[in-house]
């Protein structure tokens, strides 16, 4: 009979980790997966054009980002040096603009590769846990804002290499200076990586407020801080940008966010796995994941071919929102499962019971089939995505090369973008439409597309006159087009 309990026991562990294992190896496999469709469709698709994407490839492209825009957001300067300097730079020593934005669009698309691949050799964890956490909320997240070129984008880039190496560099010179270096680096890339520095500090914090890693990353972070508002009040925004930069502050957290068409989608697709688990499990508990996957397959193609008409656009600039929220929760999950695969004691009892209840096997067997479904969503959304902003560029250089002119919005060579029908014109960016119509008519438009319901106005008459008297490898006229447009508005 003992015998008997002991097979059973060991059956029971051994589907256990089976199930455990088939878990992480999904979430590896799906995290690297995006990571490299991620640089390989924005590459393609030119998604580094995309939105406030326009502007900044314009500025790379006419070797003035700083001067355009970035002095405004100087505490971002993480990713102004790790994308667009380099982009920029190219392009003043080869003289090749279209290239240079490419170059941007690379270095942008290619950091959760790039995090992935650090996080990695960074991480020592037992079982590699905080990669494997990296590779989920690479999978879980990123999609959201995937096309939208956000500094959050290479906030959520920066955490988790940032959380491997505080929890495991070297207590030595150049471990602490490896700590400070990527958690700095990680508070100058947006606001909101704020949260994100002070949740790596308080997944250290579990360790112990003796242990000597949390120390160093509080001391850290503190540093940190001090560069961050040092650089905030010595390089101030301009007055014209601080009330804009206000209004997006203010509307961070708006959860108007949550009421669109793909977070509806998403909470349907996990409410209704849920619902429909719970129901199988009572008739065929095996297969129980199964089946209730099999039904909401059925169920999101009928709704895709029958009912859907939204494209997931505009919004994923707002969905940033989200990085921010739930980057530190899966952080801090990585810290407390990185701590008992460590072996090391958890801060609570209750703490260690329901880190054991996440890891049961009803509960991984139901992660692998919500898991699939999630990426299921993201693939056809983002699919619908790229082919609508295709023919959305398609578009906009057919005006930017065409022959028609509306003079009311300025000038004879400005063109509305109202010209765009409905169907695809939803794809638009109405601030930095003029920039992009420069781009995709090869630096030679005819026209500057001009959208009439702009309300934001990147350039200063005098910025951009200043670069369109500048030596530029982008042709005089482009940007004279350009320069009488800024002046028409700031």
């Amino acid at each position: 009979m003992r015998a008997a309990r002991t097979n059973s026991g060991a059956l029971f562990r051994t589907s256990l980790r089976s199930h455990t294992d088939i878990l992480q190896t999904l979430v590896i496999a799906i995290g690297l997966s995006w990571s490299i469709v991620f640089l390989v469709v924005a590459l393609h698709f030119e998604l580094q054009l995309y939105a406030d994407g326009a502007m900044f490839s314009y500025a790379v492209a006419v070797q003035d980002v700083w001067a355009f825009h970035w002095h405004n957001i100087s505490a971002r300067a993480s990713v102004f040096i790790l994308t667009l300097l380099p982009a920029e730079i190219y392009v003043g020593l080869t003289g090749s603009p279209l290239n240079g934005i490419k170059v941007y669009g690379f270095l942008l698309y290619a950091a959760p590769l790039f995090s992935l691949i650090c996080t990695f050799v960074a991480d020592r964890s037992n079982g590699r846990v905080i990669f494997t956490y990296a590779c989920g909320s690479t999978a879980l997240l990123c999609p959201l804002i995937f096309g939208f070129p956000t500094e959050m984008w290479m906030a959520h880039a920066l955490f988790w290499p940032a959380l491997a190496i505080s929890q495991y560099a070297r207590r030595n010179l150049v471990g602490t200076a490896l700590v400070f270096f990527t958690i700095l680096g990680l508070v100058l890339t947006h606001e909101g990586a704020l949260v994100l520095a002070a949740a790596i500090v308080f997944t250290l914090a579990l360790r112990g407020p003796h242990d000597p890693n949390f120390q160093r990353a509080g001391l850290a972070l503190i540093a940190a801080l001090t560069v961050w508002l040092a650089v905030k009040i010595i390089l101030p925004p301009d007055e014209y940008f601080a009330d804009a930069l206000l209004r997006a502050a203010l509307h961070f957290f708006d959860p108007g966010i949550f009421q669109t068409d793909i977070a509806l989608l998403l909470l349907a697709t996990i409410l209704g796995y849920v619902v429909g688990y719970l129901a199988f499990s009572r008739v065929v508990p095996h297969k129980a994941h199964l089946c209730t996957g099999a039904a909401l397959v059925l169920a999101l193609a009928i709704y895709w071919l029958c009912c859907d008409q939204s494209v997931h656009a505009s919004n994923r600039y707002y969905f940033r929102t989200v990085l921010v929220l739930f980057t530190p929760l899966m952080g801090a999950l990585a810290g407390l499962f990185a701590i008992r695969a460590d072996g090391l004691a958890l801060p609570s009892r209750r703490l260690d019971l329901l880190l054991t209840k996440l890891k049961s096997g009803s509960v991984t067997q139901a992660l692998v089939g919500a898991l699939l479904l999630v990426t299921l969503v993201y693939a056809v959304e983002t699919e619908k995505f790229v082919l609508a902003w295709q023919s959305y560029k398609s578009a906009v250089a057919a005006l930017a090369t065409g022959s028609a002119s509306d003079p009311a919005l300025g000038d004879p060579r400005f063109v509305s973008s109202k010209r765009i029908g409905p169907d695809l014109n939803h794809l638009s960016w109405n601030s930095t439409t003029p920039y992009l119509a420069v781009i995709v008519a090869n630096l030679v438009p005819n026209r500057l597309v001009v959208d009439p319901t702009a309300n934001y106005f990147w350039l200063s008459c005098e910025t951009a006159t200043a670069n369109y008297q500048a030596l530029r490898s982008v042709p005089s006229a482009s940007r004279d087009l350009v320069r009488i447009y800024a002046c028409l508005h700031r």
